[in-house]
């Protein structure tokens, strides 16, 4: 599994984990132990997440199984230290 923050065209922004075959071109997925960001509460815009990880002023879902994330926008590798952030 590796791990990767999705958007959607729905505004979703998500961290979660996906199988290390996944098509990267598709525009749905499962996605597992998933976050939600509510609130990003960075400064550095919705990248940052994947780069450090959530800040102390953002807002983030309890975690969840989604069996099919649909509308897939962007994916993006998230460094090992934003996962541990997004799992605090």
């Amino acid at each position: 599994m590796k791990q990767v923050l999705v958007t959607t065209a729905h505004r979703g922004v998500f961290a979660g984990e996906i199988a290390d075959d996944q098509d990267l071109s598709a525009k749905a997925m499962p996605l597992s132990n998933a976050r939600m960001a509510i609130y990003w509460g960075t400064t550095k815009g919705v990248m940052q997440l994947a780069d450090t990880g959530p800040t102390g002023s953002s807002k983030i879902s309890a975690p969840a199984d989604i069996p099919m994330l649909h509308d897939i926008t962007a994916i993006f590798a998230i460094k090992p230290e934003a996962w541990a952030a997004w799992n605090k």
